[in-house]
């Protein structure tokens, strides 16, 4: 179903985005006293045994063949593990905000992959002109001195840059979801529950996670906001909206994280950005509605009464 939303489902896109933009802001409180393996197991530990006890509750069960939990297995790597294994390693880097855009670039980045992976979603002109001007956003954001310049600030740009690549590639991989007919709540479950196996052992192996303790209330709080709130939440509310109102209108969540990360930066960790950044932003912004393509039919449905 793809159809004009109701306020109910605007208000949960709102807090969608919401809880999706905070994600940055609880990986910078986190990881000022744990680190990023440490913090991804705990956030997919959570979250994963969460949505279980949800499903459990819907009726919705686990499979049992072994083929999907391989692709359970290598989607939670790209759509979950990978990524925010990333993002916690870049967070002490770079600006909430500034991660945030550029992570929200993964629409962009699957419109390439998909021209190149798919045969049914090769990139129309409009697609072409989207994803020039998202990445020329990019370069007016990262360049001009506007952004430091320094070796962990570049390798924090990267590193979101690798994780929203990660997203770009789970969106096109997931497409083999559709077949198996999985309740959503069941996929994303089946991808936590498996990155939750692989990475509370690397966090242990790795990060000696004993060492750091004792650890304050507020990284506790980061670190359960970020399992039960940006991920159990988040998630029942993201299947929620797609069920009633359609893949086509959950995905502008995408427009509304970054502005949320973006104010919350500002108003709680003191974050600045300059004129070029923002300048940058709003063509990255820009391109994602190009992408979309319903903004730009909104506005010539406007016209065309007005002309007659």
């Amino acid at each position: 179903m793809n159809r004009t939303m109701t306020p109910v489902e605007w208000l949960l896109l709102v807090l969608l985005s919401t809880l999706w933009g905070s994600t940055f802001l609880f990986i910078t409180f986190a990881s000022r006293e744990l680190p990023p393996f440490t913090i991804a197991a705990v956030k997919v530990t959570l979250a994963a045994c969460a949505l279980m006890l949800a499903m459990r509750q819907a009726g919705a069960r686990l499979p049992r063949e072994g083929a999907t939990w391989r692709a359970f297995g290598l989607m939670g790597f790209f759509n979950d593990a990978g990524p925010f294994i990333l993002i916690a390693f870049a967070s002490p880097y770079i600006a909430t905000g500034l991660a945030s855009v550029l992570i929200a670039t993964s629409p962009l980045l699957t419109v390439l992959l998909a021209h190149v992976m798919t045969e049914d979603e090769r990139m129309t002109p409009r697609h072409a002109a989207g994803v020039l001007i998202g990445f020329a956003g990019l370069a007016v954001m990262l360049g001009g001195g506007t952004f430091a310049l320094t070796l962990p600030s570049i390798l924090a740009a990267i590193a979101c840059l690798l994780a929203a690549l990660g997203y770009a590639y789970a969106g096109i991989y997931g497409r083999r979801f559709a077949p198996l007919r999985l309740h959503p709540m069941t996929t994303a479950a089946g991808q936590l529950g498996t990155s939750a196996l692989v990475l509370i052992p690397l966090a242990l192996i790795v990060d000696r996670p004993w060492a750091t303790l004792p650890v304050s209330w507020t990284a506790i709080g980061a670190l359960l906001a970020l399992g039960l709130l940006t991920g159990a939440l988040a998630y029942s509310i993201f299947f929620r909206i797609l069920a009633t109102a359609g893949a086509t209108n959950v995905v502008l969540v995408t427009f509304l994280s970054p502005i949320t990360a973006i104010l919350l930066g500002i108003a709680l960790l003191g974050e600045h950005l300059g004129g070029q950044q923002m300048a940058g932003m709003v063509l990255v912004a820009l391109g994602l509605a190009v992408l979309d393509g319903r903004p730009l039919s909104y506005v010539r449905a406007k016209v065309r009464p007005a002309r007659n």
